[in-house]
Order: C-alpha cells, then structure tokens, then sequence
C-alpha cells in the first residue's frame, strides 16, 4: 500500500502529541511538589492563599488540552480508523474507556483548582497528578503501540482530520 508524507507522518505525530503533554504533565507535578511557585515558599498553602494563577492558568490548559486531544480521537480519528481497519474494534473501545476514566481525572483536578472554592493542598493535587500520570503514561504507549502501524497503513486517499494539535496551540 503506498503511503503518502502526510499519512505517514501521522503516527509521528501522535508520538509527539504525546511527548508534549507528558512534558507538560511532569512540569506540573514537580512544580506542584516543590512547592517553588506556591504562596508560602513552602510547598504549603494558607486557608486565604489560591494557586498562583501562571500555574492555575498551566494545570487548567492542560486540563483542556488533554480533553482536546481525546475528544478529537473520539469523535474524529477513531471512527475514521476504524471505518478503515475494522479489525481495531477492540483497541479502539478499549481507548475509549480510557478517555473516559482520564476525563474523570482531568474533572477532579479542576475541581481542586477552582478558584474562590477551598484551596487544595499541594499534596492533594500531586497524588491526582501522579494518577493520572501513571494512567496516560499506559494509555499512551498502548495507544501509540496498537495505533502507529494502523495510522501509517492507511490508504493515502483515506480522509483524516488533523486531531494531532500540539498542546501549546491550545493554550490560547
């Protein structure tokens, strides 16, 4: 099957994607845990102090950026795979469930970082970022492993939308 630059390039990019928002995620984490950017200086924060709002505005863009980049497979790439390599079903809903369990996570940490609500402790917020750390981290390399082939196996002529974002561009 010939295979065009761009539909080749397509698990490259989903690799990339990826490395960005682990990028971000550990940037987060280790902000978070060393407590550099926090009120007190002390990784702790006061019953009047909120998160800095360079690092809300970070934790939050990342929220939506991962939220972007699932939504996308979901409603864009995925059905389109599919449509293409039926035989992926069962990969394809197991990605699926995964969005939905990571969704459930992005939903709680913006819950911790809602600004007028109590403040979360940096702790709090480190142990869902750890979680979520480790279930990306398994989604990724599952999703990159069962995918990339598919991805660059595809007939050129195969219409794919560009869910391949790189994380800052969502920033706004």
């Amino acid at each position: 099957m010939a295979t065009s630059d761009r539909v080749a390039a397509l698990s490259e990019q989903l690799i990339q994607v990826h490395r960005d928002l682990r990028e971000r995620l550990v940037w987060l984490r280790s902000t978070l845990a060393d407590g550099t950017a926090l009120p007190d200086g002390q990784g702790r924060m006061t019953l009047d102090s909120a998160i800095p709002d360079d690092l809300l505005s970070h934790c939050l863009g990342f929220c939506a950026a991962i939220h972007a980049h699932h939504t996308g497979e979901d409603e864009r790439l995925l059905p389109r795979l599919l449509a293409a390599a039926p035989e992926l079903a069962p990969v394809i809903d197991n990605l699926i469930q995964d969005h939905a369990l990571v969704a459930g996570l992005l939903r709680r940490i913006r819950e911790l970082l809602i600004p007028g609500s109590s403040p979360a402790e940096p702790a709090t917020l480190v142990r869902e970022l750890d979680g979520l750390t480790a279930i990306l981290e398994s989604h990724f390399g599952y999703e990159e492993r069962r995918l990339s082939r598919a991805l660059d196996e595809l007939d050129p002529g195969t219409s794919i939308p560009d869910v391949f974002t790189r994380p800052g561009a969502l920033d706004g």
